[in-house]
């Protein structure tokens, strides 16, 4: 079977599933502002018991780490997600669940070849690229700066 371009992208736009983005949307921004506003919450909470901005600042990412990879421990990260799609995405909670779960995936292969290897495949792109695209801003900066 010979396809050009045209009747390839209608043959894959003929398969592809519709997105109910009617329902998907709401709900991801929902959720998405849901644990936004529940940051903000932790980090009135703790600036009130006494916190300076940076303390209060880490101890929010630390409650949201424990809480994303408390749910995917508690299978209902996926069960949200599956609701609330992109809305899961929040950074700290979703980066959370992508190390969380496919750790708790592979853990019946052991704890080293399971747990601590698995644990990176998905988050493992996203450091890498990460650090490498802070390394090339970074220099960017520096020879902007250096050059005037």
């Amino acid at each position: 079977m010979k396809l050009d371009r045209k009747e390839y992208r209608a043959l894959c736009k003929e398969q592809e599933p519709s997105s109910p983005s009617r329902r998907t949307v709401p709900a991801a921004f929902a959720v998405g502002g849901a644990l936004c506003l529940l940051g903000q919450v932790l980090r009135t909470l703790f600036e009130n018991m006494g916190l300076d901005e940076k303390a209060a600042g880490t101890a929010v990412s630390i409650s949201l780490i424990f809480l994303g990879v408390a749910l995917t421990a508690l299978r209902l990260f996926e069960k949200i997600a599956k609701f609330a799609g992109a809305g899961t995405l929040v950074p700290i909670t979703g980066f959370a669940n992508a190390i969380a779960s496919p750790a708790l995936e592979f853990k019946t292969e052991g704890f080293v070849l399971g747990t601590c290897v698995k644990m990176f495949t998905i988050a493992g792109p996203v450091l890498t690229w990460g650090i490498s695209a802070s390394v090339v801003y970074g220099l960017a900066l520096w020879l902007a700066e250096v050059m005037g």
